[in-house]
């Protein structure tokens, strides 16, 4: 899974680069226009689209007949029941192309997660970093020893406070200036790991996490690679806030507008693409 992340992360990071200045509906338009065409082209060339057209004509044609013979019960039930099993005909039928559509819409959904979901830090904006450790890794009632490597332009307002009930330590960091950072972290006299950190206005690529190797932890945390896999290191958090898209006067989480608008580009140009949905 890391080598599939560490393929998508400069694809989305190049697509979206021309829009990071601007507000992130800009963006995400785009993107959603892009899902919409990738979606109906998969759709088409998954599904059985004679089949497909054939049961809607079925369903259309028991509406009018319920419209045509609504003072007869009988034949309402009827329709009833044939658009009820034509309407199973479709969802069966459209399984096929969902099965082809859905792991590469999640892949998607994950890598932007991480370029709309949360905000850049602010010049002054303070900042926890938390680290977790491995329990097998720590001896009990022992503080470990930990060593915290900052480039400039980022501070340590407090030395690590050890929460020994979670395994964890934390610092509580203030940003001097825009930038990216790289901030190193040793315990114990391991290897050192590292964690990216992000203070910028611009809509880039934020990693509020980085953990263990694992599909499912990749799969969920794609933003960076792994933590190497004989570290003590569990995983290690930057809070970033978490960021809402502003449509239509309303503040949103990305998903909505992301999912509204690839609905409605893919049924507007579903015509044009000569697919039946």
């Amino acid at each position: 899974m890391s080598y599939v992340n560490a393929a998508l992360r400069p694809v989305f990071d190049l697509l979206l680069a021309p829009f990071a200045g601007l507000p992130p509906i800009v963006s995400l338009i785009v993107v959603s226009l892009l899902t919409a065409v990738l979606m109906l082209v998969v759709f088409k060339r998954t599904s059985n689209q004679t089949a497909l057209a054939g049961v809607k004509r079925h369903i259309h044609a028991g509406l009018f007949e319920i419209r045509l013979f609504n003072d007869d019960l009988r034949a309402i039930l009827r329709a009833q029941g044939e658009i009820l099993r034509h309407n199973l005909t479709y969802l069966r039928l459209s399984l096929a192309p969902m099965v082809w559509i859905l792991p590469p819409l999640v892949l998607v959904i994950a890598q932007l997660q991480f370029h709309y979901g949360y905000e850049g830090l602010r010049p002054a904006e303070a900042t926890l970093l938390r680290v977790d450790l491995k329990p097998e890794t720590v001896s009990a009632g022992i503080r470990p020893e930990a060593a915290l490597d900052l480039p400039p332009g980022l501070i340590a307002q407090t030395r690590e406070v050890w929460i020994p009930d979670e395994a964890e330590l934390a610092w509580r960091l203030v940003a001097e200036r825009e930038g990216d950072f790289e901030i190193g972290v040793r315990i114990d006299g391991a290897p050192l790991v590292t964690k990216t950190l992000r203070v910028t206005r611009r809509v880039v690529r934020l990693s509020p996490v980085r953990v263990e190797p694992g599909v499912l932890a990749q799969l969920i945390y794609p933003a960076e690679p792994p933590l190497p896999a004989d570290s003590p290191v569990q995983a290690i958090h930057v809070d970033y806030p978490d960021r809402e898209v502003s449509a239509l006067g309303l503040g949103l989480h990305w998903m909505i507008p992301f999912f509204v608008l690839s609905i409605v580009f893919a049924f507007a140009l579903r015509g044009w693409f000569k697919v039946t949905i």
